[in-house]
């Protein structure tokens, strides 16, 4: 079996703040399974939101984002290579936070087809509350992406904004692990049965239905 590699995107603008020790406990989990994550941080980065020109979905940018100067196009080429993805968010007023969710429009607008059944998740580190209207919100992205969406014993929400407030989370933490542990599992047998088990083909052409008459 080749190696497994996963695609970790971090959406705080603190490098090793709680949505990194999130992530990082998963990723502990996967590494246990030999399967390395690559963690890149856009939280801290200046990403412009998408402005709707299309020009991704018309052949002319190779499935990337018409603005080249920020991560998200970088993104974009590493999932390509990437066999799983996890989304990891903090709080900010009970939903992702602005940086974030720029940078998930175009990433996944101009990306997606790049995870199409593909192994992923999303993890939520909060102060307090909110934490599970956002982790609904990063769920969206990759249900629409057609991921395979790893669950755990109840909803990815950690609490705790640094390593020593997460570590006192003991349900958080076990979520958490727990995840990790499903996540290399569905990541292996996904490999195992590239082969074997014939994955359904794409809709050639989605149907859009207006609901105004």
């Amino acid at each position: 079996m080749k190696e497994l590699t996963v695609l970790a995107i971090n959406g705080s603008p603190h490098s090793e703040g709680g949505t990194f020790q999130a992530i990082n406990i998963v990723a502990k989990e996967l590494e246990k399974q030999g399967i390395k994550t690559e963690i890149l941080q856009i939280g801290n980065k200046s990403i412009r939101g998408c402005q709707g020109c299309g020009t991704c979905k018309k052949g002319s940018t190779n499935g990337l984002c018409v603005f080249n100067d920020d991560e998200v196009n970088i993104a974009i080429e590493k999932l390509k290579n990437a066999d799983g993805l996890i989304l990891g968010s903090p709080v900010y007023y009970a939903g992702i936070n602005g940086t974030m969710k720029s940078f998930l429009d175009r990433f996944f607008y101009a990306g997606a087809s790049n995870l199409r059944h593909k192994v992923a998740t999303s993890v939520v580190s909060v102060r307090r509350a909110g934490g599970v209207a956002t982790f609904d919100q990063l769920n969206h992205f990759l249900y629409l992406a057609e991921a395979l969406v790893v669950p755990s014993i109840y909803w990815n929400v950690v609490h705790g904004t640094s390593e020593d407030a997460i570590q006192q989370d003991k349900e958080g933490m076990q979520i958490l692990e727990n995840l990790g542990q499903n996540m290399a599992w569905m990541l292996k047998m996904r490999e195992a049965t590239k082969e074997s088990l014939k994955e359904p083909s794409p809709v050639a052409s989605k149907t859009r239905t207006s609901f105004i008459r």
